[in-house]
C-alpha cells in the first residue's frame, strides 16, 4: 500500500501551511508536518481539512527523525536534485520542503535519502506550498 506525508522545515508564512494542508488532503496525503516554529497557527479552512488529515509540529529536526514513520524514504525538495520529471516516487515517502527564505540547510539535506527538484522555465524558486503541491500531483497523477 502506498503512503506519503509532506512537511515544511522552518516555515515562515502561515498561509503556505494552509495551502499545503489543503493540497495534501486533496491529493491523498496521510498527513502534513512542520519542523521548527516561526509562524502563527493557521485557522481552519472551509473544507475542514484539519479534521481530515493531521498536522503535526516537531520542535526540531531531531524530534522529527525520532518520530518519523519507519521504512518511509525521506525525500528533500530542493534545487540541484533529481529533476521531478525523471524521479520515481518511493511507495512509502515523506517529502520535506525547505524554508521560504533559505530552503533546506546542508545538515538536513544530509539526512534525506534523496533530493528532487522542480524544473521551471525561468530561474526563480517556486512558492513552497506550490512546490509541494506539484510534487504531490506528480506522485498521484503523472507517475502511474
Amino acid at each position: 500500500m502506498s503512503y506519503f506525508e509532506i512537511g515544511i522545515y522552518h516555515p515562515k508564512i502561515k498561509g503556505n501551511i494552509g495551502t499545503l494542508w489543503r493540497s495534501a488532503y486533496q491529493l491523498g496525503a496521510a498527513g502534513i508536518f512542520t519542523i521548527g516554529f516561526r509562524y502563527k497557527k493557521q485557522p481552519s479552512d472551509c473544507h475542514k481539512t484539519m479534521h481530515q488529515i493531521p498536522l503535526r509540529h516537531y520542535p526540531a529536526m531531531d524530534d522529527f527523525l525520532r518520530n518519523r514513520p519507519r521504512g518511509a524514504v525521506l525525500v528533500g525538495i530542493e534545487t540541484d536534485g533529481t529533476p521531478l520529471t525523471s524521479f520515481t516516487h518511493p511507495a512509502q515517502a515523506i517529502y520535506l520542503l525547505g524554508a521560504e527564505d533559505y530552503g533546506l540547510p546542508p545538515n538536513v539535506l544530509q539526512v534525506c535519502n534523496c533530493v528532487v527538484s522542480l524544473e521551471s522555465v525561468v530561474e526563480a524558486p517556486y512558492n513552497v506550498a506550490i512546490a509541494g503541491s506539484l510534487v504531490m500531483y506528480h506522485r498521484c497523477f503523472l507517475q502511474r
